[in-house]
C-alpha cells in the first residue's frame, strides 16, 4: 500500500472510520531484543537467555518484551502516514491497549491502522488511531489498542 500523505486537519478528517493502511513487516530478532533489554534494564531470562528458554519457556524460544513490541509503533506508523505541514507531533496517550500474544524471536510484525476518532482542539489536531500489531502467519495480534497523537499544523 502506498504511504498516505496528509497536509491538514481536513485531509486527516476525511479518513475518519477508514483503514489508513499497513506497514511493512519488521523482523524481531534476538539482537533487537538484547538491545531493548540493555536500554530498559529488563534482562528477564525469557527475553535474553536463549538456552534456558529452549528448555523452560512454553514457547521453546525467547520472546520479545511486550514494551519492545509497543516501541516499534512509531517506526511502523511512519511507514503508513506522512503528516506534513506540522510544527510538532506529540504522543498523547494509549487506550484499551492489550497484549494478545507473545512475539517469538525470529517473528515478523507489522502495524495495521484505522482512524478511530479526530478532533480539533483549538487548532491542535488530536487523532485516535486504532491499531493492531500483527504477527506474520498468526491469527491473534501481538498488541492492539488506540494510540492518540497531537499534530500541531502550521
Amino acid at each position: 500500500m502506498e504511504k498516505l500523505i496528509i497536509n491538514s486537519y481536513d485531509e486527516f478528517a476525511a479518513y475518519l472510520g477508514k483503514d489508513l493502511g499497513a506497514s511493512e513487516w519488521l523482523l524481531i530478532d534476538q539482537e533487537r531484543i538484547n538491545l531493548f533489554a540493555d536500554a530498559t534494564l529488563d534482562h528477564q531470562w525469557i527475553h535474553v537467555d536463549t538456552e534456558r528458554a529452549k528448555e523452560e519457556s512454553p514457547y521453546k524460544s525467547t520472546i520479545a518484551h511486550g514494551y519492545l513490541t509497543l516501541s516499534v509503533l512509531p517506526y511502523l506508523w511512519d511507514q503508513i502516514v506522512d503528516v506534513r505541514n506540522i510544527k510538532m507531533l506529540v504522543n498523547y496517550g494509549m487506550d484499551k491497549m492489550r497484549f494478545g500474544q507473545a512475539v517469538v524471536t525470529g517473528s515478523r510484525v507489522r502495524l495495521v491502522t484505522k482512524l478511530h476518532n479526530i478532533a480539533n482542539l483549538r487548532g491542535i489536531c488530536k487523532t485516535e488511531i486504532a491499531f493492531k500489531i500483527e504477527i506474520e502467519n498468526q491469527r491473534k495480534p501481538a498488541l492492539e489498542g488506540i494510540a492518540s497523537f497531537l499534530y500541531y499544523f502550521n
